[in-house]
């Protein structure tokens, strides 16, 4: 594929940004989106408000959601990275082996369901983490109604949490999950490269979980994915090829 002479205007409809360096958003999934972009060159612009604030954009109400000109929204973020390749006119995974393009697709979609369970329990179950992304997301909120509505959600997102099995057992059972995962993450992390060696959607859809879990808003999440020195050399690395100049 061959990059196109003329790329139309790009809008990437998201949270407001975190006020985090090095993390362009809260959301794992917004991130990836930021990342693809970058890695792939391709100018964009931004656009933040609430995920329901996008809906006459794309029905499901949630970010991010991509504007590709002026009649195009995108969303969901492994149906925006393949939009995004065929706009920068080369593949993420620049491989012709069939098999490799299909486990980058299972490894992404690992990220997005198991490991962004483990996310969500981080920041809106685990009550010594609740405080810091209830102060972080709701900022312009006052005092008494950032803890009457972010309690509101905080209720509805644990429900869910139980209802998709990751916080069913309760905290302790949650993290102790979570440090096995994170130990054969830790046991199959690449010492060098990329995770299926060539840089594919795969390293996206880990990296936006794994960074997003060793932020300030999840201390002792953090620490865990830190004390894996061998999955956070291969985070470093995903995160230093797709930074962007």
């Amino acid at each position: 594929m061959t990059t196109p002479p003329s790329l139309p205007r790009l809008v990437l409809c998201e949270l407001a940004d975190s006020g985090i360096p090095g993390l362009e958003s809260v959301s794992p999934f917004c991130l990836k989106a930021h990342r693809a972009l970058k890695y792939l060159g391709l100018p964009y612009e931004r656009r933040h408000g609430m995920p329901g604030s996008f809906k006459k954009h794309f029905s499901t109400g949630q970010v991010p959601v991509l504007l590709v000109g002026d009649h195009e929204a995108v969303g969901d973020s492994t149906d925006i990275l393949a939009r995004l390749e065929s706009l920068a006119g080369r593949p993420l995974l620049d491989s012709p082996d069939a098999r490799l393009k299909g486990e980058a697709l299972v490894w992404e979609e690992y990220a997005d369901t198991s490991l962004a369970g483990f996310l969500i329990a981080a920041r809106w179950a685990d009550t010594h983490n609740w405080p810091i992304l209830r102060d972080n997301i709701l900022a312009s909120l006052p005092q008494p109604l950032r803890g009457l509505i972010g309690g509101r959600i905080r209720k509805n997102v644990i429900t869910a949490l139980v209802a998709r099995d990751v916080w069913r057992a309760g905290p302790d059972a949650c993290w102790r999950r979570f440090q096995q995962q994170l130990d054969a993450l830790e046991a199959r992390a690449p010492e060098e490269g990329f995770w299926l060696g060539a840089f594919s959607a795969a390293d996206l859809g880990l990296f936006a979980q794994l960074h997003s879990l060793r932020q300030p808003l999840t201390p002792w999440q953090r620490d865990q994915v830190s004390a894996r020195s061998r999955l956070s050399r291969y985070v470093d690395r995903v995160d230093a090829a797709t930074r962007g100049a």
